[in-house]
């Protein structure tokens, strides 16, 4: 439905598989965003996620 709706330009080619096996990080990378928040902040306004998902989700 999303690749058919005109939302992207560009075509989705993201594979959508079923999950496998999960292995769960080490501990020190679990709940990163609240342990490392200064980190976390800066991170995330690097990567432009912020602006992609007001852009196309909002």
């Amino acid at each position: 439905e999303l690749a058919e709706s005109g939302k992207f330009s560009k075509p989705i080619v993201t594979d959508i598989r079923p999950a496998e096996t999960f292995y769960r990080a080490e501990d020190y990378h679990q709940d990163y965003y609240e342990k490392e928040q200064e980190h976390y902040k800066e991170d995330r306004a690097k990567s432009g996620r912020d602006e992609f998902i007001k852009e196309y989700w909002q």
